[in-house]
C-alpha cells in the first residue's frame, strides 16, 4: 500500500513540475494592438503603464527624440540589464525575454514607444507563479533609472 501511495505522490509531483515546465517555456501571444499593449491577468505578478490597476502600474515616460533614436536607447538598456534577451524590435516595439538566473522563470517584457504621445509605454510580466515577489515592478524601476542616466 506504500508503495501506491508513493508512486502516485511520484505521478502528481511530476505532473505539477512538467505543466510548469511547459507554461514557462511558451510564449504568451504580445504585441501592440490599437496603441495598446496586452491587458495584464488577474494575478499580481506584472506591471504596465497601460493599466488602470493601481498596484501594477508604473509610471509612463516621456521622450523628446526621434523614435528610432530613442527604440536605439531603449534596446541598449535592456541589452545591458541581467537576463535579458531581445527577440522582437522594431521602430516602436522592442520584446525581449527575461530569464531568471536560479530557478530559469521567464518574464516577458514589452516597450511600446507611442510617438504621438512621445511616451514609452512598458509591460513586464512573469510566465508562470502567483507572485513574483515585485520583481517585476523593481525590473521597471532599473530599466526607467538606467533610460534616465543614458538620456543625460
Amino acid at each position: 500500500m506504500k508503495k501506491v501511495i508513493y508512486l502516485l505522490i511520484f505521478f502528481i509531483l511530476a505532473g505539477v513540475i512538467t505543466m510548469r515546465v511547459i507554461e514557462n517555456n511558451t510564449a504568451p501571444k504580445l504585441g501592440v494592438q490599437n496603441g495598446e499593449l496586452k491587458p495584464l491577468g488577474s494575478r499580481p505578478n506584472s506591471v504596465s503603464t497601460q493599466t488602470d490597476k493601481p498596484d501594477k502600474q508604473v509610471k509612463s515616460i516621456a521622450f523628446d527624440i526621434e523614435a528610432k533614436q530613442q527604440m536605439q536607447k531603449v534596446q541598449n538598456v535592456i541589452d545591458a540589464m541581467p537576463g535579458a534577451k531581445i527577440l522582437q524590435q522594431s521602430d516602436h516595439y522592442l520584446y525581449a525575454v527575461f530569464t531568471s538566473p536560479l530557478m530559469r522563470f521567464k518574464d516577458d517584457v514589452e516597450v511600446y514607444l507611442d510617438d504621438e504621445q512621445k511616451l514609452i509605454h512598458f509591460r513586464s510580466a512573469s510566465r508562470v507563479g502567483y507572485s513574483d515577489l515585485g520583481v517585476n515592478r523593481k525590473r521597471y524601476e532599473d530599466f526607467a533609472r538606467r533610460l534616465s542616466v543614458l538620456s543625460q
